[in-house]
């Protein structure tokens, strides 16, 4: 992977990380929450249960720390951009 390119997904992983921070929850279309039961049905879990019985829109927290997680890898990511030699063409 070449030294932009992990600064872009380094960018990203942080400002996704600032977005779920920021948001409580999220509430899904009814044709989006149609494709996810369709997937979580392939599943015998209890949460397939869930998605299965309430037909409509579907509201989804995510936890609390998956902010933190993504900021945090994010950031190790751009900053090791940083540290990774310039391809030159002379080099």
């Amino acid at each position: 992977m070449k030294r932009h390119q992990l600064l872009l997904v380094g960018l990203l992983l942080f400002f996704a990380g600032v977005q779920f921070r920021l948001v409580e929850s999220f509430t899904l279309s009814e044709k989006s929450s149609r494709f996810i039961a369709a997937q979580v049905t392939r599943a015998t879990t209890p949460q397939a249960a869930m998605w299965q019985n309430a037909p409509g829109r579907k509201v989804v927290q995510p936890p609390r720390w998956l902010g933190l997680a993504l900021m945090s890898v994010g950031s190790v990511l751009a900053l090791k951009s940083l540290s990774l030699r310039k391809q030159g063409v002379d080099s």
